[in-house]
């Protein structure tokens, strides 16, 4: 399918460096792609001795039970990300989609649900990047997609350039579950996790409503900057 969707909008030349290829990305950039190892934090998805869970999230549990990442936030995958978020580069949505459902085996959910935008968000971006990603993982992964089983109550500032403490200051009370969704087990879709406080105010107004499990399934995890 990758392969034809290449063929098809790229006249058979990679997305990134505009080689030949018979996919969306030619065989050198994919291995270029960042991909995380084994050894990270099950909850959060940062680095961690042999896989276990990590000093903060054991001090402090997020209300999220796991986060399963499939590439580290840096060149190119980033690329690729804000190429699909902000340029309306739909067609990587699947190629993202691919690269994370084959970290999921296992990973039994009720529901797929992608982090909802707010109306005005979704009216002036014209699509959710993080539902076109969910739309392959629901197939890949054989689960209900439920888009809209949480939604967005107001606009917010774009979380990028804030620092924790406002960023969850700005996401605080910004969903809302309108069912009950007593014992349910969600995996929440998104396109990077960087502080994780969306994905920690989403989780808690999730299982607020009757979710008994939430797991984070995000492209790209942003890694802590070395000094």
């Amino acid at each position: 399918m990758l392969e034809a969707l290449g063929n098809l909008l790229f006249g058979g030349s990679c997305f990134l460096c505009k080689g030949k290829a018979a996919a969306l990305l030619c065989a050198a950039c994919d291995a270029d792609l960042p991909r995380l190892g084994p050894e990270l934090c099950p909850r959060c998805a940062l680095a961690a001795p042999a896989g276990a869970v990590c000093g903060r999230c054991l001090t402090q549990p997020p209300a999220y039970d796991a986060t399963h990442a499939a590439l580290a936030y840096a060149f190119p995958a980033d690329v690729l990300v804000q190429q699909l978020k902000f340029h309306g580069e739909l067609a990587l949505a699947p190629l993202l989609g691919e690269l994370l459902a084959a970290r999921l085996f296992g990973n039994n959910v009720g529901y797929v649900v992608p982090v909802p935008l707010s109306a005005e968000r979704l009216r002036s971006r014209g699509y959710n990047q993080a539902l076109e990603i969910a739309r392959h993982l629901a197939r890949a992964t054989g689960t209900r997609l439920a888009p809209d089983l949480c939604e967005r109550t107001r606009d917010t500032p774009a979380q990028m350039e804030l620092s924790l403490p406002e960023r969850i200051r700005n996401v605080a009370g910004a969903f809302h579950c309108p069912r009950i969704i007593e014992g349910a087990s969600i995996a929440v879709v998104d396109d990077i996790m960087t502080t994780g406080a969306t994905l920690e105010e989403l989780a808690a107004t999730l299982k607020r409503a009757g979710a008994a499990r939430v797991v984070n399934w995000v492209v790209a995890r942003t890694l802590p900057t070395r000094v």
